[in-house]
């Protein structure tokens, strides 16, 4: 940004900001959040920071305002830990109501019992004969991991159950649950001291707990002084109604929330929910919002569960955080069904402790309702704290050089027409969203990026994280953390994995692309006659260029290429949507490793193998490998012409196919002696 484009900028921002803080202070009427208001400030604030000379003093920015552990171990637990489905209004509640008493068959009481709900760490305690002797995470709901010694830190948790009421006495086993947490004191003390140390901070009290219960030595838990509120007992100890369970705990001398609270009505319900979205920043910890559970515990057990989720308890959720970013571009993701949606791509945001860069648009007439532009400056919401989504458009702070966004008139994926059902845009070809994500699931196997499988992709197509491959690469971590099911920790792993692999071969990558009648050995075929010609390639592009410089007699002179499989290699190089996504593919930072291939010998020239099952003592890939160092050719199909078939564990039909033909088939061992 040049100091002309930031004096602009600044201009409006400060005109905007004021305008907001007249409304709200002056008229009592709140157009927009506090939290996007902050938000603007915080990007006014970091454009005087940079250009100082721009600052001046009616800007709004100056007013003043035990041993280490080498590892966890998995523990069961005795009965499920389930997780809460969301509600974010009254009828989302009153909807939910009405699910769960026609499962039943019944009315029910309208007895709720109100938790508030912490932003922590869910952990069950095993109590034998009074005495602390485990504690596990929820893990996957059935497994978990034992973190007993960590928790033993929490001085919130009881090692030994005391009790003031004598006639009640102790269970010989108990199991309850609870949640850890850090507070909102200690979680800026701990911060303060990263900062100090040169270290990155937390970017919330439940991450920096989470991380905490998952560290390897109780002596750094321990200086952490996490907290703790005990919730539901798992035991069957008599208790009929989930209030008892709270009594319980607390005459056992556990900690409980002394702001839950039993009420006999939804409007009761929402009362409680909304008294404390006012009020939570009086807590010293973070909630964010309610968790609502039938008290009769017979109906609450018949209720069962739908998924994961028990159906006589949901959690209420507080309206949703918001701030303020552009949205940088505007593209359109083809899922599974074919439905085209349009995704904003925008520029990175936190929100609620989680940097994000994509929200779904819907559809385009939530566009045209937004009145929504490439290059606007828009509030955006994590709704419930999960979904990110664009929620108003800023259209006083517009430059003049945002472009309107149009719904393409072709599929961006296989160029076919689009029709119009109702809000929705579908490519015409019923195959179209099937082969699109069958083409990513071929693109990331050959790419090798370790757990990003089938399952993932679907959903990260289903949210519109990604469009086409190219968008694998430019995921956030916060992307994909605000995914139900998707932890820190799974989505650091993921985004550190795609970075790994940005670097390929060119065989791979030409296989990767997805080429029709292309295959692995096809591609190696390709890679070795550009690497033979001397051709430097070391970007998407450069492959671009050189395939597009080869006609269709160029390339069926290439050994085994015949005039079907060039027509498809030559009409995928000069096909539009194809050149684009090879610049997109460079763009975020794929790079090609064309080294020269290498021939040891001469030892198998003139021998073509075919490889089926498994080997033990090599991979695949470098049995392949070791044949072409010895100037032999690696063919995916069985002929004639097969002058060896290496047969491992469990082959296929192409062991079949060799034996009809009279192929000489190879085991492993054979094989390993051919090779010397």
């Amino acid at each position: 940004m040049t100091e002309n484009q930031a004096r602009e900028r600044i201009k409006k921002l400060k005109k905007e900001i004021e305008r907001y803080r007249y409304e709200r202070l002056v008229l009592n009427r709140e157009q927009i959040s506090p939290e996007a208001e902050d938000s603007l400030k915080k990007e006014l604030f970091d454009l005087e920071q940079q250009f100082p000379s721009l600052l001046t003093p009616d800007s709004p920015s100056q007013r003043v305002g035990g041993k280490p552990l080498e590892k966890f171990k998995k523990v069961s637990h005795e009965a499920s830990m389930l997780s809460f489905n969301d509600a974010f209004s009254e009828e989302d509640m009153s909807d939910w109501v009405k699910r769960f008493e026609n499962y039943l068959g019944r009315k029910t009481t309208k007895e709720f019992y109100c938790e508030l709900k912490i932003d922590g760490l869910a952990i069950e305690f095993v109590y034998d004969n009074g005495v602390l002797v485990q504690a596990s995470t929820r893990g996957d709901g059935l497994i978990g991991e034992d973190v007993t010694e960590n928790i033993k830190t929490v001085e919130a948790v009881p090692l030994k159950i005391s009790f003031e009421d004598k006639s009640l006495g102790i269970p010989k086993h108990l199991v309850i649950r609870g949640e850890v947490f850090l507070s909102k004191k200690e979680f800026d003390r701990l911060n303060k001291i990263q900062q100090k140390n040169g270290e990155k901070p937390f970017a919330n009290p439940r991450n920096m707990a989470a991380g905490s219960i998952r560290q390897l030595d109780p002596k750094i838990v321990a200086a952490r002084k996490l907290d703790s509120f005990q919730y539901a007992i798992v035991t069957d100890v008599g208790q009929k109604k989930h209030e008892e369970e709270h009594e319980l705990l607390e005459r056992w001398g556990f900690r409980i929330n002394p702001n839950n609270k039993l009420t006999s009505s939804l409007e009761e319900v929402f009362t409680f929910r909304n008294y404390w979205e006012e009020h939570r920043e009086r807590l010293n910890y973070e909630i964010d919002g309610t968790v609502v559970i039938l008290n009769d515990n017979k109906l609450f057990a018949d209720a069962g569960a739908i998924g994961k989720a028990p159906r006589a308890a949901i959690a209420y959720k507080f309206s949703p955080r918001e701030a303020t970013t552009v949205v940088e571009d505007i593209v359109v993701q083809v899922g599974r069904t074919g439905a085209l949606t349009p995704v904003a791509k925008m520029k990175p945001v936190n929100l609620g402790g989680i940097t994000i860069s994509n929200a779904t648009l819907h559809n385009y007439d939530e566009i045209k309702r937004l009145g929504l532009k490439i290059g606007d400056t828009v509030i955006v919401t994590r709704a419930g704290d999960v979904i990110p989504q664009v929620v108003k458009a800023l259209k006083n702070l517009r430059t003049g050089k945002e472009k309107e966004f149009k719904m393409p008139a072709k599929c961006p994926v296989d160029g076919s027409k689009i029709i119009h059902e109702g809000v929705i845009y579908r490519c015409a070809n019923p195959r179209c969203g099937a082969r699109h994500k069958e083409s990513l699931y071929h693109f990331v196997y050959a790419f090798d990026i370790q757990g990003l499988g089938p399952k993932i992709i679907d959903r990260f197509l289903d949210e519109g994280l990604i469009s086409d491959a190219a968008d694998i690469f430019s995921l956030e971590e916060g992307d994909i953390k605000i995914l139900e099911r998707f932890g820190e920790k799974s989505a650091e792993n993921i985004v550190e994995e795609v970075k790994q692999k940005k670097k390929i071969t060119l065989a791979k990558f030409i296989y990767g692309l997805g080429i029709l009648h292309v295959g692995e050995e096809t591609a190696v075929l390709l890679a070795q006659q550009t690497t033979n010609n001397k051709l430097q390639i070391t970007k998407p592009t450069d492959v671009l260029k050189t395939f597009q410089k080869l006609s269709l007699e160029d390339l069926q002179k290439i050994k085994d290429i015949g005039p079907k499989v060039s027509e498809s290699i030559y009409e995928w190089f000069h096909a539009n949507r194809n050149l684009k996504f090879l610049e997109r593919l460079e763009a975020v930072g794929v790079k090609i490793n064309s080294e020269k291939f290498k021939v040891q010998s001469s030892k198998f020239k003139g021998l073509t193998f075919v490889l089926t099952g498994t080997l033990e003592k090599l991979s695949r890939d470098e049995a392949k490998e070791k044949i072409r160092a010895f100037g032999g050719d690696v063919s995916e199909s069985v002929s004639k012409k097969t002058n060896y078939v290496v047969a491992g564990n469990e082959p296929g039909s192409k062991f079949d196919k060799a034996k009809k033909l009279g192929v000489k088939i190879l085991d492993e061992k054979e094989f390993l002696n051919l090779l010397g």
